[in-house]
Parts: C-alpha cells; structure tokens; sequence
C-alpha cells in the first residue's frame, strides 16, 4: 500500500510539474502571440491599408483620369498585395499629416515616395531602402533658366521665388538650406511643376526622380543640378514601431525582389 500510494504521489508531482511548465509557457508566450497580429489582421480583413499621398510622380500619383495610383510604389503595393493573397485598401494621407496619420494606427504602412531619414526612424519603423542613387534633393525651374541657378546661393536671393509643398522633406530642406530666397507654400505638390513654368515661382524643390519626370513631361522646365544632387538619400515603407515581425516580412519581399531582379526592372521603368 505505501509503495503504491508512493508512486501516485510521484505520478501526480510530475503531473503538475508538466502543467506548471505548460501555463507557464503559455503565459510567456501569449503576449508574442499577440505582438506579432499585424499579419494575422490583414489576412482576416483581405485588405492591406495602404497612406499614400497620392501627389508624387513617379512614385505614387493618383491619376484623375482614370481612378488608379500609378508609379513604382503603385506596383510594389500590388506585388506586397498579391503575396498575402489580399486587396488594396487605399487610405488618403498628406505630407503635413503623415506622421500623425501613421503614429494613429490609420494604415498598415505608407508607400508614397517616403525619404528615409534619421528623424522618422527615431519615432517610427522604415523598411530597408530600394530607389539608392535614385534620389536627392535638387532644383526644377524654367528651361530659360537652367544656366542662371546653378548652386544653392545662386538660389538664396531675396528676389528668387521657391515653391515648396509643405509637411515633407522638400520644406525642412528649404527652411535649413535658404534664408533670403522668398518660400511659397503650395498645397498640392503635383501642381507645383506646371506653376514653375508659367511663372509663379522661380524654383521648386524636389526629388532627382520628380525633376527628371517632369523634364521628360513639359520642355519648358529645366533640372540643371540633376547630377549634383544637394543630398542623397533612399525610399521605404512608413509604419508603426512594434510590429517587428510585420517589418521582416516588408523587408522579405523587398530582398526578394533585388534577389530576382524585379526591384532593379521596376527602378529602371520608373526612376532612371
């Protein structure tokens, strides 16, 4: 009897032993469960919520004519789209509102020509860079004019007018970088190249993508420091910290895409 009565004493411990281990595991590893749900919600949804500001040709410009985003981030969010087996769900943003629209949970992630910089990723998540040598800060004005602004200090004269969209990259840099050139803030930053070459402004400053597209679009601008770009920088994917397993899985597709050579076809058909 106390032999049997030994070994159920026994049994039972190593009974509960298993089940502390077990809750125990369960408690550990329900909160990563959780954290890791982004992928999880898109797949329940069927759509991925893509901010895009929908004004910045050739990366993602919302064509009136026709209802549909086109340019490269167009395509990257299709082929993001396609792999989780989900559709598109476009959420409007603006440059002046992207981080607040980003930090409030109001897409997945933002595709739309974003500069990766020091500032964004101190608050918030980028993906690895694609577009590297595509971009850099630099001029687009009248073709009239392309010899007259050649350096930054032939642009900061009191009587040279630049045009800026506000809320992005393009503004920090012109508030930084000129201090007696006379700055217009224009809403609509696609507007912008055709208010240039009927004479509103002097000057925009953009992206070396922009400024080239523009170039091919309307012979009357000029991009005269194209090659010397003020800065250069590369293009990602905005989004909320916290979801690191999101994150790897933008990451993925982006390597995937250099690896087979369909990133480097899409930045020649869209940014060379």
């Amino acid at each position: 009897m106390k032999g049997r009565k030994k070994m159920r004493n026994q049994r039972n411990g190593r009974l509960f032993f298993l089940w502390a281990v077990f809750a125990l595991a369960a408690l550990l590893f329900a909160p990563m469960r959780a954290d890791a749900g982004r992928l999880e919600e898109i797949a329940e949804r069927g759509t991925i919520r893509i901010g895009t500001t929908g004004d910045y040709r050739p990366m993602s410009y919302l064509n009136p004519e026709t209802g549909e985003y086109e340019g490269i981030d167009a395509e990257l969010s299709q082929i993001i789209a396609k792999s989780l087996g989900v559709e598109i769900e476009y959420v409007p943003t603006s440059w002046p509102t992207l981080t607040e629209d980003t930090l409030a949970d109001k897409f997945d992630f933002a595709l739309c020509g974003i500069s990766r910089n020091f500032t964004r990723a101190r608050i918030m998540a980028m993906s690895d860079g694609y577009g590297v040598g595509y971009f850099g800060k630099t001029i687009l004005c009248r073709a009239a004019d392309a010899k007259k602004f050649q350096s930054l200090e032939d642009i900061d004269k009191p009587d040279v007018r630049v045009m800026i969209n506000p809320g992005g990259t393009n503004e920090k840099f012109a508030h930084a970088n000129l201090k007696h050139a006379k700055l217009i803030v224009h809403q609509q930053n696609a507007e912008i190249p055709s208010r240039i070459a009927e004479g509103e402004a002097d000057i925009m400053i953009t992206e070396v993508v922009e400024a080239n597209h523009y170039v091919r679009l309307d012979k009357r601008l000029a991009a005269p420091m194209v090659d010397r770009p003020f800065t250069i920088h590369s293009c990602g994917a905005l989004m909320m910290k916290g979801d690191q397993e999101f994150l790897n899985y933008i990451n993925f597709v982006f390597a995937e895409l250099r690896a087979d050579g369909t990133m480097a076809k899409l930045e020649e058909k869209y940014l060379k």
